[in-house]
């Protein structure tokens, strides 16, 4: 084996690690596999045999591209007021592709990655790399440009703003498709009440429909809302389909044989208490759903 082989099996070894540390950290496959496409072409670059601790040298250079993408994001301002619905990773509801489980590990559904799209790029980094990589605030520290003890700080505020939002279901996969799958018996019925009936009253609904100003990010927040919104959406004849979303129970929706949203769902009490919809066009046809035809 020569030099560059080696080099490659090794960096393999950490591909997964480090495909999860991008994804957490932009919310994008498509940029997540940039970043780390970008780490190999760092390391390819680099003497490996002065690298003492190569995983930890790898995690740290892909945390850097990343930071570097979310700065930019925020430079260039192409993105509408609102959260962003991050891309989701989509399944058959019969179970997670291996690799797909591998990069969910830790129950990083698309609800908590709503939240971490609301942090500022140095608090998302040092949560992402410490509450679930964990990886140490001085080593942390130095990709930040902060001590440690600020690098604490801002864990600590990153932290309290997860804590502070309902990002995980609390009901088994099965529980999880009965409320699901009630809620789409009511759409489909145009039943009002039972809507209202399967959502928690403080429901709330984020929609990401693409740039301004054609889409936009919308919010609707309570069940008598939602319920009115999910009977308006009923009338377009969509064709809905079960899926895993990030691991829990959601949708796809189809309309004319296109994929029109995808909708992650988090369950609590037996009720909706979130739906996070992704339903930009342009998004979406970069998302391989094939996995779902029968």
């Amino acid at each position: 084996m020569d030099d560059r082989d080696w080099l490659v099996e090794r960096f393999e070894q950490h591909r997964v690690r480090l495909r999860a540390v991008a994804y957490r950290m932009l919310g994008s496959l498509s940029e997540a596999d940039d970043a780390v496409q970008e780490t190999w072409l760092r390391l390819s670059r680099t003497d490996a045999s002065e690298v003492e601790n190569l995983g930890g040298w790898l995690t740290t250079v892909v945390a850097r591209v990343s930071l570097n993408v979310l700065r930019s994001r925020n430079v260039r301002r192409e993105e509408p007021m609102g959260v962003r619905v991050p891309d989701p990773i989509v399944d058959p509801s019969e179970g997670i592709d291996p690799e797909h489980e591998a990069l969910l590990a830790d129950s990083v559904g698309l609800a908590l990655l709503v939240v971490l799209e609301t942090l500022s790029p140095p608090e998302r980094l040092a949560f992402v790399l410490h509450d679930m990589f964990g990886v140490p605030f001085d080593e942390i520290a130095p990709i930040v440009d902060r001590s440690p003890d600020a690098t604490r700080q801002l864990a600590s505020r990153a932290r309290r703003r997860v804590r502070g939002e309902t990002t995980v279901s609390d009901a088994d996969l099965e529980t999880q498709r009965d409320v699901v799958d009630a809620f789409l018996a009511a759409s489909r019925e145009g039943d009002f009440e039972r809507l209202v009936a399967v959502l928690d009253p403080d429901v709330v609904v984020r929609a990401d429909l693409g740039p301004l100003p054609a889409g936009g990010r919308r919010e609707v927040r309570g069940a008598r809302a939602v319920a009115g919104q999910a009977l308006f959406y009923a009338r377009l004849g969509l064709i809905t389909k079960p899926a895993l979303i990030n691991g829990a129970v959601g949708v796809v929706s189809l309309l004319e044989g296109r994929p029109f949203s995808i909708g992650g769902v988090t369950v609590r009490g037996g009720k909706i208490v979130e739906m996070d919809i992704l339903a930009d066009p342009e998004r979406l046809r970069l998302l391989d759903l094939t996995i779902l035809d029968d």
